[in-house]
């Protein structure tokens, strides 16, 4: 039997390939569904690893949040010396790097370029889960970076401590270690201070002015590079509150990148030196506030060299005549001042050099180093250190009893910090103001007439004493290296400020007229820094106004020919 089919219709052909189509729809949907899911799995498993792995992004940066920020130091105008700021870092984890190592590290470098592709390639092969590329980052940077694209490559916002005067004033105000916590000067001392809850938010302000720093550091520097010179150190003292308005000690470092070797001692508070003939104003207003010398004409034979044992007592610039007490000042007597300490005592001298404080360590905040006080008080050793040898102090200890000699007799401890008005520290009488006043007489004469003229600037009546001692070194004192000091005060008439400048080892050149003494180098040092610093301290200049001088200029003796203002 003949089955008869009938033929489909193109309705029905159409209908079953669409079916067909469909199905292959469906089956390439899931296949895509699938690829799909498996890729979103490796990224998810991908990014569970990293976030497992990733301890600088997590644990690092917690334990930088437990960290208390860093308050502010300012000097006393409010200038800032120190901040905390919010800055970027960058860090590679060098088990995350992806892709070609020697590649991204020739991109690096072409990034930042302050190392080479060669360094850079190590630290991406560093063992280390975490390596640091770059502090204190800037957002351009940070960009730059990021571009590369490498998941290895890390970024973050961290405190970081900036020192915005760079090397201003470096050694007194210190620096802070990776902990962010202050290892060196005053970033030492207010560490409790910064960081406290109830204080943080406060800056605390130095006794400092940048201003005046600024202007210290750069003489100082240029001396010490003019006259080739191993060392420098400067102060600028407030004669009644104490209060340092700037230190210097050369060399120095840059805070924001201390490296190994950097931020040595502190020259004016650590370094301890025989400064010379700058002891013989404290000597004799010893020989003053006595009544050892109660006479200023009265005279000391200076004719010869003063025997002392094995030794002899020698005056670098003879005068080989008999000196009064104006004279033994401005022509820097070694023997009359010898004379005259001999005279007043062991007891009364060395009592002094105590109620100056030349015992002990100076009296500051920061870092600071004991003197070498002498062992054997004899006769020698009386006579000796009235002169400035055979005891060793800072600079800071001279700058202390220089401002008591001027400021009517009262001894005040230095201070880093800023005092309030009319809360200076009471101090200690050491001289009285009638001996106080001779000495501003004094220390003017030898200014206007002595070894200290290269100290003077026009108008603010400088007063003051040259120091220069011959450097101890193996086998005794050194007949070609010394220590030149000039210790200051200003204006006379109604001191203000101690100004200190100290030269170690300066070479004999063109700029000292080939003279090493403290007449040639120390001195003019000052003179650059009163006159560049006089009128921001508040002084005015005056060419009118000065210390009254008329009962001591007739007591200054010139033989025909002979030179005044010699240095010793």
């Amino acid at each position: 039997m003949i089955v008869l089919v009938a033929p489909q219709s193109n309705d029905r052909r159409r209908e079953t390939g669409r079916h067909s189509l469909v199905a292959v729809a469906h089956v390439r949907l899931m296949v895509l569904m699938l690829l799909f899911g498996f890729a979103n799995l490796t990224i998810i498993g991908k990014l569970g690893y990293l976030a497992i792995s990733a301890e600088p992004a997590t644990t690092r940066d917690a334990a930088a949040a437990l960290v208390p920020l860093r308050g502010d130091i300012v000097d006393r105008n409010g200038q800032p010396l120190a901040r905390t700021i919010d800055a970027w870092s960058i860090g590679i984890q060098p088990r995350n790097i992806i892709g070609d190592k020697m590649e991204l590290a020739q991109k690096l470098a072409e990034v930042m370029p302050e190392q080479d592709a060669g360094a850079y390639y190590r630290m991406l092969n560093s063992e280390s889960r975490f390596v640091y590329l770059k502090k204190r980052a800037m957002p351009e940077l940070v960009a730059a970076v990021n571009a590369l694209g490498n998941p290895g490559i890390i970024f973050a916002r961290e405190p970081e401590r900036l020192y915005p005067q760079s090397s201003l004033a470096a050694q007194a105000i210190g620096y802070v270690n990776a902990d962010r916590q202050g290892v060196r000067g005053m970033e030492r001392v207010l560490d409790e201070r910064l960081t406290a809850d109830a204080t943080r938010g406060q800056p605390v302000a130095l006794s400092i002015d940048a201003r005046v720093q600024g202007a210290l550091d750069s003489e100082l520097t240029r001396a010490m590079v003019a006259y080739k010179a191993a060392g420098a150190a400067g102060i600028v003292l407030d004669v009644h509150t104490g209060e340092v308005l700037a230190m210097s000690s050369l060399p120095t470092f840059n805070p924001n990148k201390v490296m190994s070797g950097d931020g040595g001692m502190n020259n004016m508070t650590q370094s301890r030196y025989e400064l010379g003939s700058a002891f013989k104003p404290i000597a004799m207003a010893a020989a003053i506030d006595s009544g050892v010398v109660t006479d200023m004409s009265r005279r000391f034979d200076a004719t010869q060299p003063l025997p002392i044992g094995r030794f002899k007592i020698k005056d670098d610039h003879a005068m080989n005549r008999w000196l009064n007490i104006p004279e033994t000042l401005i022509h820097s007597s070694n023997i009359a001042t010898a004379r005259i300490a001999d005279l007043m005592g062991r007891e009364r001298l060395e009592a002094m050099f105590r109620k100056m404080g030349f015992d002990t360590a100076p009296d500051i905040e920061i870092e600071k180093a004991r003197p070498l006080w002498p062992t054997n008080w004899g006769r020698s050793t009386t006579m000796t250190t009235a002169y400035g040898h055979g005891i060793a102090v800072t600079p800071l200890h001279l700058a202390s009893a220089y401002a008591a000699l001027v400021n009517g007799g009262i001894w005040r401890p230095a201070t880093m910090l800023k005092v309030a008005p009319a809360h200076a520290p009471t101090g200690r009488r050491v001289i009285s103001e009638a001996t106080s006043a001779r000495m501003r007489q004094l220390l003017r004469l030898i200014v206007t007439d002595g070894t200290g003229k290269k100290a003077e600037a026009p108008g603010y009546r400088v007063g003051g004493k040259t120091g220069t001692a011959e450097k101890p070194g193996v086998g005794g004192y050194s007949k070609h290296v010394n220590v030149s000091t000039f210790a200051a005060a200003f204006p006379m008439d109604a001191p203000r400020y101690v100004v200190i400048a100290m030269l170690d080892s300066s070479q004999r050149v063109e700029a000292n007229s080939f003279q090493t003494t403290a007449a040639y180098t120390a001195a003019p040092v000052v003179s650059r820094v009163i006159s560049r610093t006089g009128t921001l301290l508040g002084v005015q200049p005056s060419l009118t106004r000065d210390v009254d001088l008329s009962e001591l200029t007739p007591l200054i003796w010139h033989a025909p020919g002979e030179k005044t203002g010699q240095v010793e």
